[in-house]
């Protein structure tokens, strides 16, 4: 705390309670903004993606859909089971969605500009991150619905699976910038790490899109899968905190490889922070496009995927992250960008070729 204190200007009025109310607001307003608009694109991108216009009849261009969308989940009428466990029933979407804020406070929108700049800021976000689990399995127990119950289940074993090659992924960009400090692993890529860790770019990607439910393992959705998941008990508000909380999660993970992989808010003319939500939005984008032409895969291909790919695979690249970060202690040179790219291209045809997916039909 004394050293946060002592980090403030020293014409900073009102010192060290004001500066974490001010940016507190300005996150919640961030977040919540921003949430609506990555709803909007996203609906609109699909369409676009499916040959069709999308949302387009609330507002101009369909703008006001979202919040069409929110006032009518406030308007629903809100049901709790009459077996279940209320307390836990609706404490369920708060704990699921609160970590989804809580992650903002060691994003460094730009130099400096965060609420804390945690020297353990990647630790802070993978321990935090985690906490969305008790969510999830609260809304499973508390809905007091076997199948709810399975699908809660279902899910944490998923987010449980994935969060093994995501945190792999991570200490490889934690060993190339010397720090778990969020602001410093920014201002360390004088290279982007998304060229100096390619594979461990595209395994945090995909371990992410796990983690956050979206395309291609996306097993809430999935006609084929039990009803709707944990949450097939919830209605009104309490459904639309977990809609919320699936958003703000994606534009947290989008946020987060910026900052890993996309050096942040770092480029060229224009503002630092026009830069970061540049970035955000791109990011987000391609969770649009994964979303729109992969398929779903099934429950034991997504474990088979965690297990047999994923993990070998981080364990290797952080292998010779290690050894290239010993071989070049000051820094890796550009030739090193050519080396990953052509490594992580002859690991993914090995693994293609040594491990199949389970296909065809299974019967239960």
């Amino acid at each position: 705390m004394a050293n946060y204190i002592a980090a403030l200007p020293p014409d900073w009025p009102g010192g060290f309670w004001v500066h974490f109310g001010v940016f507190t607001v300005i996150l919640l307003v961030f977040v919540l903004v921003m949430a609506l608009v990555i709803i909007y694109l996203e609906r609109r991108g699909i369409g676009r993606f499916q040959s069709r216009l999308g949302p387009n009849r609330t507002g101009p261009f369909g703008l006001l859909q979202p919040i069409a969308d929110a006032i009518k989940a406030l308007t629903k009428e809100s049901i709790t089971p009459a077996k279940g466990d209320k307390w836990v029933y609706w404490l369920a979407p708060v704990i699921a969605f609160v970590p989804a804020l809580m992650i903002f406070a060691v994003i460094p929108f730009q130099d400096g500009a965060l609420l804390a700049d945690l020297n353990i800021g990647i630790l802070y976000v993978v321990a935090i991150s985690s906490v969305s689990i008790v969510g999830i399995f609260m809304a499973g127990w508390g809905s007091s619905n076997k199948y709810s119950l399975l699908g809660a289940m279902r899910s944490i074993a998923l987010v449980v699976s994935y969060e093994i090659p995501l945190g792999l992924a991570i200490i490889g960009v934690v060993l190339l910038a010397g720090s778990l400090s969020m602001n410093e692993i920014v201002t360390s890529q004088s290279i982007p790490f998304i060229l100096l860790q390619p594979l461990g770019f595209l395994i945090f990607f995909l371990a992410a899109s796990a983690e956050i439910n979206r395309s291609p393992f996306d097993l809430l959705e999935a006609e084929s899968e039990i009803v709707a998941g944990y949450h097939i008990e919830y209605s009104g508000m309490k459904f639309a905190l977990f809609y919320l909380a699936e958003y703000c999660e994606a534009l947290a993970i989008c946020a987060i490889i910026t900052t890993l992989f996309l050096g942040g808010w770092r480029g060229p003319v224009l503002p630092p922070i026009l830069w970061f939500l540049i970035k955000v939005v791109l990011v987000f984008f391609v969770f649009v496009w994964v979303r729109s032409t992969v398929p779903r895969l099934r429950v034991d291909q997504i474990m088979d995927f965690a297990w047999k790919c994923l993990l070998p695979l981080a364990l290797i690249n952080l292998f010779i992250t290690g050894l290239q970060v010993v071989v070049w202690p000051e820094g890796l040179p550009w030739m090193v960008v050519f080396l990953n790219l052509a490594i992580m291209a002859v690991l993914i045809l090995l693994w293609s070729k040594l491990f199949k997916l389970g296909g065809g039909r299974v019967e239960v």
